[in-house]
């Protein structure tokens, strides 16, 4: 189940807001602009190509890329069973704060991952679970923690090709916060 912790930017020990409500962790991220929804899951392969992903979600991901004018879609997918030196390398990646100067739109439609964003003097992790869909606004600043032994599925929208690459910043604060792995074994 989808999961919102809520913290000051600058004390990550003080929790702000916890919760597992649907209602609740829509109206909090609406307020940021950013957009959450659920779609019904279908069944995958146990090693599923990008292409067969985007096939078994056809429908949904032509409405999404129509409705907010998406020209890149792709599916990614991270196993326990990538080599550790991939996965390390993917997961140090992303977890340095960063913008996008696209919308980026996340789909799992398998495993889960954090997006911390952090925003109007708060950071708000939303840990993402099979079915949901995550839009963060472009030049929104944020991080995205997959785990030490990432376990995902998931469909990227973006206007463009460019739209994926990130723009770090230079003095990041989200190693002070929680990891996957700290707020998942908490589960």
């Amino acid at each position: 189940m989808t999961l919102l912790t809520v913290w000051p930017e600058d004390d990550p020990g003080t929790v702000l807001t916890r919760t597992e409500d649907a209602g609740e962790i829509t109206g909090v991220l609406s307020a940021l602009g950013v957009r959450f929804t659920r779609w019904p899951l279908v069944d995958l392969p146990a090693d599923p190509t990008s292409d067969e992903v985007l096939a078994a979600y056809r429908d949904r991901v032509e409405e999404v890329s129509t409705r907010e004018g998406y020209g890149f879609v792709d599916a990614v997918a991270m196993t326990p069973a990538a080599p550790a030196e991939d996965a390390a390398k993917a997961r140090a990646k992303f977890l340095a704060e960063h913008t996008h100067d696209d919308d980026e739109d996340r789909f799992f439609a398998r495993g889960s991952g954090i997006f911390y964003l952090h925003v109007a003097g708060r950071v708000h992790a939303v840990l993402c679970e099979a079915g949901d869909l995550l839009s963060v606004p472009a030049r929104t600043t944020h991080w995205f923690d997959m785990g030490t032994t990432p376990d995902y599925v998931s469909i990227r929208f973006f206007h463009d090709d460019d739209g994926w690459v990130a723009s770090f910043l230079e003095d990041s604060i989200a190693a002070r916060f929680p990891t996957f792995d700290e707020i998942t074994a908490g589960r």
